[in-house]
Formats: C-alpha cells, sequence, structure tokens
C-alpha cells in the first residue's frame, strides 16, 4: 500500500499533491490530443482536458484563499466500472472516439482512485470532507463520461 493512503497531510500539501495529479492527468490528454487525428477523438480528449484545468483552478482558488468554496455535492454517484471491461491502451494516431473515450474512463479513475486513497488517509482529520468533496466530482465526471460511453458504443440489451 502507497505512502498517500496512509498519511494525513497539511491543507497545502494535499491540495499540492492534488494540483499535480490534475496537471499530470492533464499533461496525459494534452499528449493524446497531439496524436490523435480523428476529430470526434480529439474532441472527446479536448473536452476531458478542459474538465482537467476546471479542477486544477479549483484546487488553486482553495490553495490562494486557504479553503474550499463552492457547491457541495450530495454524495458519490454509482458508476458502471467500465475500466474493467475496457481495454486499458495508448493511443496513437488513428485512434478512434471510442478508445479516446475508454482512455479518458481509465484516467479518470486514476482520479478518483487518487481521491479515496486520501479520503482513507485522512480519515477523522478536517482534510477528509475536502477530500471526499472531490471524490464526489471525480465520481460525477466519470459517471458523464460513461454515459457518452453507454449511447454510444454499447449496444442495448
Amino acid at each position: 500500500m502507497s505512502d498517500e493512503s496512509q498519511v494525513c497531510y497539511t491543507f497545502e500539501a494535499a491540495l499540492e499533491m492534488a494540483i499535480q495529479m490534475e496537471t499530470e492527468r492533464f499533461r496525459s490528454y494534452l499528449d493524446a490530443i497531439r496524436r490523435v487525428r480523428n476529430k470526434a477523438a480529439r474532441q472527446i480528449l479536448k473536452d476531458a482536458a478542459i474538465d482537467e484545468l476546471d479542477h486544477k483552478c479549483f484546487l488553486e482558488k482553495a490553495l490562494i484563499e486557504g479553503q474550499f468554496q463552492g457547491a457541495t455535492l450530495a454524495e458519490k454517484v454509482p458508476t458502471m466500472n467500465l475500466d474493467y471491461s475496457l481495454a486499458h491502451k495508448e493511443l496513437s494516431a488513428d485512434s478512434i472516439p471510442r478508445e479516446a473515450l475508454a482512455y479518458a474512463i481509465h484516467l479518470e479513475n486514476g482520479s478518483i482512485d487518487f481521491y479515496r486513497r486520501m479520503v482513507s488517509g485522512c480519515e477523522g482529520a478536517p482534510m477528509a470532507p475536502i477530500f471526499a468533496q472531490l471524490l464526489t466530482k471525480q465520481t460525477h465526471h466519470l459517471q458523464e463520461m460513461e454515459d457518452l460511453y453507454e449511447q454510444h458504443f454499447l449496444p442495448e440489451n
């Protein structure tokens, strides 16, 4: 088990870690956008990259202000866990929208795992509700991606 799941960080340190993680996710999307030629696949990746920038901006504002401000999401939403059934592979110039969305779903699951470890590591501490809110936000984002995948790429039963 990683050290992240064992330790609760200060507000500033925790936010810095979250900002770094969001930056890494953004860079992954940016790299994929530069590789993929399919217009629809690129749009999926661009939308996901912009969401990562929004998350990072939210965290940076909290770092500046010393607290989180804004709406609190009610609770995590159930997801389909599509990452278990979708192949996790790097995108190429010839990647299609289905592959781009699967790639994005895997990246979002990585973010969810990060925030889940942070919530666990901070259980009972003042930081736990903050990471729980971020976990909820990521879960909602994943659900939107999975709904899009289901709508366009899963056959009806």
